[in-house]
C-alpha cells in the first residue's frame, strides 16, 4: 500500500509544471504582446496572427493571416513547450519570422502567459 502512495505522489509531482501559472500575471504580461495580437470573442489578425486557439494549432497557419515564409515552413505544433521557447528569442528561434518582439526572458513569466492565452480556444475565434 505504501509503495502505491509513494508511487502515485511522485509520478503526480513529476508531472506538475515547473512554475504554478497565474493568469492574472499573465493578462499583465499580455499587454507586451497587444499592439500586434488579439485574442477573445472578437479578436482579429492584425500586424500579427489572432491567437484563439494558439494551443494544439500548427506554426503558420492561422485563418487570413498573411505568415512568413518562416512561420509556415516550421512545421510544428504549438504547446507549451514550443511557445516558451519561441517567445524567449522569437527571432532567433524562428529565423525569417516576422515577428520583431526581443522577447521574453523569465520562465516565470511565460508560464504565467501560457495560462492567460490557454483561456481562448478555438471557439473564441472569428
Amino acid at each position: 500500500m505504501h509503495a502505491l502512495v509513494i508511487t502515485f505522489v511522485l509520478a503526480t509531482l513529476t508531472s506538475l509544471p515547473a512554475f504554478a501559472q497565474d493568469v492574472a500575471a499573465g493578462a499583465r504580461s499580455w499587454n507586451k504582446c497587444r499592439a500586434c495580437h488579439q485574442v477573445g470573442e472578437n479578436a482579429r489578425n492584425g500586424v500579427g496572427p489572432q491567437l484563439n486557439g494558439l494551443f494544439g494549432r500548427m506554426s503558420g497557419t492561422a485563418d487570413g493571416y498573411n505568415y512568413s515564409a518562416a512561420s509556415k515552413a516550421a512545421g510544428f505544433v504549438w504547446d507549451d513547450k514550443t511557445f516558451a521557447a519561441f517567445i524567449e528569442n522569437p527571432r532567433e528561434n524562428m529565423r525569417g519570422t516576422k515577428m520583431i518582439f526581443a522577447g521574453i526572458k523569465n520562465p516565470q513569466e511565460i508560464s504565467d502567459l501560457i495560462a492567460y492565452l490557454t483561456q481562448f480556444g478555438i471557439s473564441d475565434a472569428p
